[in-house]
């Protein structure tokens, strides 16, 4: 190997691996939380049911509990359906399919709930007559979950898989999730090939463990052991291992 691929590939290794460090730096995860104390309150960015008549369809993410925010988020999907006085929240929590049973969990919620502390984003928000449409689509597409017994916190299937299905079995869906949202590319069944996860191109993926997605959402995304890197052209920005989406738009 030439001096000059051997520097590249320290870049790469250097990006991959210290990449997620920084966000320990940055304080945005919290290492000695206690998870029977921390904020599980309203993070105040949904809509209030009670005076939004209009339904909203909404995907949001937050840093994983403890040490597993360094390197990824968890995600999960609310919907209110026109008129609805509530919110559904749909999600996988692995710790409910230890025994036997399924770990999706889907009913009546918080939509913006603080994940144990960490406070979500918004990845999509849909309102009105698209948001309507897509809920029916989308509670089929939490029953055809097939991974609702299974749940392997890396490569996946995890809460992250979980979030990829919906959003591959709903192309209106149209979601960009981050590169944090690790499982995200495991497809599972043996599959090889499939749509990106925003429906918007295709992915190559073996195991959730390496792959590539070539997607006009995503832009173009490395995955090498579940940490993904890549560029996104139509919104200028980069996709890092632990930092998450970078843009300028």
């Amino acid at each position: 190997m030439s001096a000059k691929w051997l520097k590249r590939l320290c870049v790469v290794l250097l990006t991959l691996f210290v990449a997620p460090l920084l966000i320990t730096a940055c304080s945005k995860v919290s290492l000695g939380a206690d998870w029977r104390t921390a904020n599980r309150d309203s993070a105040g960015l949904a809509p209030n049911p009670a005076t939004t008549q209009e339904a909203v369809v909404q995907v949001y993410g937050a840093r994983a509990f403890n040490w597993r925010g360094i390197f990824a988020v968890h995600t999960w999907i609310a919907v209110k359906a026109d008129g609805a006085d509530q919110y559904t929240v749909h999600q996988v929590i692995g710790w409910r399919a230890r025994h036997g049973g399924s770990a999706v969990v889907s009913g009546p919620g918080v939509p913006d709930r603080n994940w144990y502390g960490a406070k979500p984003q918004i990845y999509k928000d849909i309102r009105g007559a698209d948001a309507e449409a897509l809920i029916p689509k989308i509670e089929a597409a939490v029953g055809s979950y097939p991974h609702a017994h299974r749940y392997v916190l890396w490569p996946g299937p995890n809460s992250n898989s979980f979030t990829a299905h919906i959003a591959r079995e709903v192309p209106g869906l149209a979601v960009d999730l981050p590169p944090t949202a690790i499982g995200k590319d495991y497809i599972g069944n043996g599959n090889l090939f499939g749509p990106a996860p925003s429906n918007t191109g295709i992915q190559i993926s073996l195991f959730g463990l390496l792959g590539l997605t070539l997607a006009i959402e995503e832009g173009i995304e490395l995955n090498v052991l579940t940490l993904g890197v890549g560029v996104d052209p139509l919104d200028l920005g980069i996709r890092l291992p632990g930092i998450g989406r970078l843009s300028l738009l």
